[in-house]
């Protein structure tokens, strides 16, 4: 189903990052845990590049684990919370996006933690 309006579809997205602050555990941390990091780059001297690779690290942790949370819901729903073998590989595989995204994300902190310390 096609929305009918720009405003419409902006309505929707808002309701699913709504839908995954409310339902979802790990992106509630991940929300918290990049609350703290925007904080804390408040009171840091970052340059500019340093504030994009932040920037960039946190929306693509809560990116993907939005469309974890897609492909969870899809496979539940084709699935009925029945087991198969291509569901585990569909949503082991929806979580390994978000564990790369959270390792990468962790990178670029200890790489703006180098640049800091380093001066």
């Amino acid at each position: 189903m096609k929305n009918s309006s720009f405003s419409t579809s902006f309505i929707h997205a808002i309701e699913g990052i709504r839908t995954a602050i409310r339902n979802e555990r790990n992106f509630k941390i991940h929300l918290i845990i990049a609350a703290l990091v925007v904080i804390l780059c408040i009171f840091l001297p970052l340059e500019a590049l340093h504030i994009f690779m932040v920037v960039y690290a946190i929306f693509s942790v809560l990116c993907t684990e939005l469309i974890n949370t897609a492909i969870e819901a899809v496979v539940d729903l084709y699935c009925d919370k029945k087991h198969h073998p291509l569901a585990k590989i569909a949503k082991d595989c929806a979580a390994g996006a978000v564990l790369l995204a959270s390792i990468q994300a962790i990178l670029i902190a200890m790489i703006v933690a180098w640049q800091i310390i380093s001066g």
